[in-house]
């Protein structure tokens, strides 16, 4: 199993998180043709060799580019909280951005959860919804470089799990758009609730909104314990510098026990109707699987005053929720949904395709600990079969599995 440990002893930003991935082993060139897909303009990628307390890893700056009467001026990352020119977006046009991009549909789906994240904080901190918060300090091009640099590297390395120590924040004070604020700042407070955090061992701000971000999203679990295999370590350095190298560790392992199991985050969208005419369904569980569903369900339930209803729920993957939403609320008769983020374990899958008397079928098959425990014929080539064949379904598949007894 691999496995991606952060160890965030010094904190994580943006920055420092895509300079720990390519330290790790992502290539710099390949980065940049897959940001290029984006179809954003204004910036400069700019990537280079640093030392931090004798520490040497990669340091990632986002050079943004402003025209003024036909000149370039450069504005780095770190200015990127204070300076007046970067552009605002709301969560929808970034959202936007990344859906219209030519960027594969596992990073789009990545980089979409982890801008949820700042915008689900920023939505509870100032009481609006939550397509229309304004990024300030994640919305210029700078951080949507940041977020959908992460999503591609991760993307890259495709790990089975992700792990992490806990957060350290930092001390100090923070500038943010809406005025100063003690370390960590609001949107970060919001965005790592639950998790487990440090505070205090460095002396400025160590985890940024959008370092968090990318942990919330995609960190499996919190944990000091590393039991696993270390195979390669990545260093990306800060902008910072203190007593303790402001530096993130990236840690690329594998597991000592290969139980073959993948375990991912995604979320469940569910709703209660009792006023919809239920010849409807077979239409929406449809669309609900083109719009991206894993599975869908339905569940009798009894709701206020006795009356009979149905819950509606969907598994989709985090970050593929909003499409989901859209659709329940356009579809369907419900006035409002839930949703929460849950963890997938999965088996590893092989799927192979063999001859039987009937013809080619595919057969499923899952491991456990590198052995095979169950296989199963792909229902719809037995489907097919029992219609030209005129057969019996349950015939079909008796067959078929005393074949792959064998």
């Amino acid at each position: 199993m691999k496995i991606l440990y952060y160890d965030c002893f010094a904190g994580i930003s943006g920055d420092m998180h895509l300079g720990a991935l390519i330290d790790l082993g992502v290539d710099e060139n390949y980065l940049k043709t897959e940001l290029a897909k984006l179809e954003l303009e204004g910036y400069e990628l700019n990537v280079k060799k640093d030392i931090r307390k004798g520490i040497s890893g990669t340091r990632v700056e986002v050079n943004v580019i402003h025209k003024h009467n036909g000149s370039h001026h450069h504005h780095n990352y770190v200015e990127k909280h204070t300076h007046k020119h970067h552009v605002h977006r709301t969560f929808r046009d970034i959202r936007r951005i990344i859906e219209n991009s030519h960027l594969s549909a596992e990073v789009k789906s990545l980089s979409v959860r982890i801008f949820e994240k700042v915008a689900l904080a920023e939505a509870k901190i100032h009481q609006m919804e939550v397509d229309h918060v304004h990024f300030h300090e994640v919305g210029a091009v700078d951080s949507i470089v940041d977020i959908v640099g992460a999503a591609i590297c991760i993307d890259l390395l495709k790990p089975d799990l992700i792990l992490s120590s806990p957060v350290e924040l930092g001390s100090g004070f923070v500038k943010c758009a809406h005025g100063t604020y003690p370390v960590p700042a609001p949107a970060t407070t919001e965005i790592l609730s639950g998790i487990p955090v440090s505070k205090g061992n460095v002396t400025f701000e160590a985890t940024t909104p959008t370092g968090a971000a990318i942990l919330a999203a995609c960190v499996n679990r919190f944990t000091e314990r590393a039991d696993f295999r270390l195979v390669r370590t990545g260093y990306g350095i800060g902008s910072r510098d203190g007593d303790i190298p402001n530096v993130l560790r990236v840690i690329l392992a594998e597991s000592e026990q290969n139980s073959g199991v993948n375990v991912i985050k995604a979320a469940v969208v569910e709703c209660n109707i009792d006023d919809m005419n239920p010849e409807y369904y077979d239409y929406i569980i449809d669309s609900l699987f083109d719009a991206g569903a894993k599975d869908v369900y339905i569940t009798p339930v009894i709701m206020k005053k006795s009356r009979p209803a149905a819950t509606l729920s969907v598994l989709t993957d985090a970050g593929n929720e909003h499409k989901i939403i859209e659709l329940l609320f356009t579809e369907t008769s419900t006035l409002g949904v839930r949703h929460y983020y849950v963890e997938k374990s999965m088996l590893q899958r092989e799927t192979e395709t063999v001859d039987t008397p009937y013809g080619k079928v595919k057969i499923k098959s899952a491991f456990y600990n590198g052995k095979k425990i169950k296989s199963k014929p792909e229902y719809e080539d037995c489907i097919k079969i029992a219609r030209e064949k005129k057969l019996p379904l349950n015939q079909i598949y008796k067959e078929i599995e005393k074949l792959i007894k064998q």
